[in-house]
């Protein structure tokens, strides 16, 4: 090698790679590269023609550029017309030469080369030179030959020309320059000097460029294949629907259902599943009633949103805003609901989150369950509950019945338009069940986080996976819920309102949204504070609000029909207005007309409704010893009086009581609203006070109610739903609550503002209540 040329122009190929003895015809845009070719095509003069290793670079540096190229002439340049200055050149290789230094970048790329001379190098054991030439020539040819019957793109031309060639050196110059080898590989044939070195790499490239052909063939002939057969179906096909059409029986909607399984996000099984149903359905004849049976199964199947999410929220600051938002109170109830936001955010794929709220009607069970799919940006759907008894609604119906359809967890879930909704199972203590199942049962594999991966619907019947779905139930009475179903959820007690927050919920809430229901506005209608708590409390008797916002509504009505009537005055409605609107209060506080009296006792009692006073009134009478019980009572209550009597009888002498009072005396026991089914152990105490005081003759305070299982010694028991209990007494007036001692620790559940109205006192025994409460 010998450096003997000094500032030759440098062309930078972008792309193809010009060999020795071969012509290239290549384009030009760059203005550098342009006064190259030409000054050379004017003068005669060698240029070193290099290939760029990025074709990206506009300007090349040495580091750019490939460091082997071939030097050579430039026959023609022309210009193509409408092509912004790009010229078309043909240049012809003559030798290898290789880059030494950049020595100029203006008016063109030009550099000092050395040329490079071939070498032979023959192995030790070979004698003669030109047996080891022969050798590697038949290599080439020979592979060369097996390249182009898997190939079939060399043109005849080069490959006579290729076969008829006794030179080594130029026949892997001939083969590189008309296989589509990448630069790289293009660019090791051409920088290796030595000729034996050159064709055993180009006989490596052969049999691997040889290999892909045959690959290729192969699969080409697959296709191929695979072609003729769809062909031949397409034809079918066709005259398939040509026969149909000539009887009227048409159907062009099959490639579009065929389209949404391909694109649906359904397992290949299922997939597979759904085009056998529609190739059924392709075989049977429109007119055909299996015809519409497969058409809504396929389509139904199709509408569930598998695959499809939506973004979830995770922000915990923006959660305990739509709480506060949408709802007032309810501290406890907002701190669980944000702990379970909470796991969902740091472990989105956390199992076992199923709440059921529990409270009586109107407190904001199913608004609490909207307020949560806003606050963590899910999809909301509802399934009411109440009355099911069919286990076909949840589960779906087999296909096999006539109007088969899903259940209401799959139509849920289509509803909802993703796979990670909210779902809220409304009223889900006010399931039946009948000789069509039990659909509690249903429910079990439904809320079972590690079940529900895989539920089945009988109607889609293949695995549907409700992992993703927050599940939330609602109920009133939390005891009804069968035991198994149960278990599988967290209970959340939401108690009722206290005065106060009604007050406040009606300003915040149902003022606001009636006014606007209704097409009010501040300018129309105007609710005094002293109206406000008349209607709460002269109006509505009730642990949620529902009848409070009827209240509020008719209220609302009323200014309505005024505006209609054409008079467009204000109306503020005072206290002393309500009358003509709402008509005579239903209710006045009873601390306002109760009297301390003989043989009558407040109770309190819990119902799925909230808690609520419930009145004892004891008579006693002259008579034989009868007793009598009467207020629609359960054999549980009926059971705590005659136990009530048996303490009395052996206490009667302590108490002042005629120790033949059951031999003599007749005594009624009445609980008023006989039409109110009652029943439980809980007003034992109450019961027993009753008796004590109208055996005595003594009165008993107004102002007291009291709660607990009483036993035959007169120990006084604990009891449930102290909160809901507690709230009755407040909303009632009264100003002190007997209770078990062993419920003190419940009173911690009790609001903070029926706290500083009411006070608790807890008892052990009928003894300390007695004295406490007897005139």
């Amino acid at each position: 090698m010998e450096t003997n040329l000094t500032a030759v122009p440098v062309v930078p190929l972008r792309g193809p790679v010009l060999f020795p003895g071969m012509t290239l015809h290549f384009e030009v845009g760059r203005k550098k590269t342009e006064r190259a070719v030409r000054k050379a095509a004017e003068n005669g003069s060698d240029v070193l023609f290099v290939a760029q290793r990025d074709v990206s670079v506009e300007n090349p540096s040495i580091d750019d550029l490939y460091p082997v190229g071939v030097l050579g002439k430039v026959c023609q340049v022309l210009r193509i017309p409408d092509s912004n200055g790009v010229v078309r050149v043909v240049a012809e290789g003559r030798k290898r030469a290789k880059i030494v230094e950049i020595t100029g970048t203006s008016p063109y790329l030009s550099a000092s080369a050395a040329l490079v001379d071939d070498l032979l190098t023959v192995p030790e054991g070979v004698g003669d030179p030109v047996v080891f030439t022969d050798a590697a020539l038949a290599s080439l040819k020979k592979m060369f030959y097996r390249y182009c019957e898997e190939a079939q793109n060399i043109p005849p031309d080069v490959r006579e020309k290729a076969f008829a060639l006794e030179d080594p050196s130029v026949l892997c110059d001939l083969i590189a320059a008309n296989i589509m080898f990448p630069v790289s590989e293009k660019e090791e044939i051409l920088a290796e000097p030595d000729v034996f070195l050159r064709a055993a790499h180009m006989c490596v490239l052969l049999m691997r460029a040889t290999n892909a052909a045959a690959i290729e063939n192969e699969l080409e002939y697959k296709v191929q294949k695979q072609m003729d057969a769809n062909q031949r179906e397409y034809y079918l096909r066709e005259e398939i629907k040509a026969i149909n059409e000539e009887l009227g029986d048409t159907d062009d909607d099959t490639e579009e259902l065929a389209e949404k399984i391909s694109a649906s996000h359904w397992q290949d099984e299922i997939k597979e599943k759904l085009e056998k149903e529609l190739d059924r359905y392709k075989r049977v004849a429109p007119s055909s009633p299996d015809a519409s049976v497969i058409r809504s199964y396929i389509e139904k199947c199709l509408e569930i949103p598998v695959g499809i999410y939506t973004k979830e929220r995770k922000s915990l600051r923006a959660a305990e805003r739509v709480l506060e938002k949408d709802h007032y109170g309810l501290k406890e109830v907002k701190k669980r609901i944000t702990e379970m936001i909470a796991a969902l955010i740091v472990s989105p794929d956390i199992k076992g989150q199923i709440i059921c709220l529990a409270g009586p009607p109107g407190v904001g069970k199913t608004s609490i369950a909207r307020s949560v799919a806003a606050a963590t940006g899910r999809n909301y759907a509802r399934i009411s509950l109440g009355g099911v008894r069919d286990e076909a609604e949840i589960r779906g119906h087999r296909r096999t019945y006539i109007g088969a359809m899903p259940g209401r967890i799959v139509d849920a879930l289509i509803n909802a338009k993703s796979q990670n909704p909210l779902i809220l199972l409304d009223e889900v203590d006010k399931l039946g069940s009948d000789i069509k199942g039990d659909p509690a049962s249903a429910l079990l594999e439904v809320l079972d986080a590690e079940q529900n991966v895989a539920f089945r619907d009988h109607y889609i019947d293949f695995p549907l996976d409700l992992s993703k779905v927050l599940f939330i139930t609602t109920a009133n009475d939390k005891y009804a819920i069968p035991e198994a179903l149960r278990d599988r959820m967290e209970i959340i007690d939401i108690p009722g309102y206290t005065f106060e927050e009604k007050v406040h919920i009606a300003k915040r809430h149902l003022i606001p949204k009636q006014m606007k229901e209704h097409g009010l506005t501040k300018d129309n209608l105007a609710i005094t504070d002293k109206a406000l708590k008349l209607i709460i409390d002269g109006y509505t008797r009730e642990a949620g609000v529902r009848i409070l916002e009827r209240k509020i509504a008719a209220v609302c009505r009323r200014e309505t029909v005024r505006l209609a009537e054409g008079n467009g005055e204000k109306l503020t409605v005072n206290d002393t207005e309500l009358h003509e609107i709402l008509g005579t209060a239903k209710y006045r506080r009873d601390d306002e007309k109760r009297e301390d009296a003989v043989g009558l006792v407040n109770g309190l009692a819990w119902t799925a409704a909230g808690g609520e006073m419930l009145e004892v009134e004891v008579a006693v009478l002259e008579g034989t010893g009868k007793t009598e019980l009467t207020g629609s009572l359960g054999d549980v209550m009926k059971e705590s009086a005659k136990a009530a009597i048996s303490f009395i009888r052996s206490r009667a002498e302590a108490y002042g009581i005629d120790t033949e009072f059951y031999k003599n005396k007749d005594i009624h026991i009445h609980f008023p609203e006989g039409a109110v089914p009652k029943d439980g152990p809980s007003a034992g105490i109450t019961v027993t006070t009753a008796l004590v005081s109208a055996l005595s003759g003594k009165k008993v305070r107004s102002d007291v109610a009291m709660t607990g299982e009483i036993t035959l010694r007169g120990r006084v028991l604990p009891i449930g739903g102290l909160r809901e209990k507690s709230m009755a007494a407040y909303r009632e007036g009264i100003k002190t609550v007997f209770i078990p001692h062993a419920n003190e620790p419940d009173l911690e559940e009790v609001d903070d503002a029926v706290k500083n109205k009411v006070s608790f006192v807890p008892v052990r025994s009928a003894d300390e209540v007695l004295r406490s409460v007897l005139v």
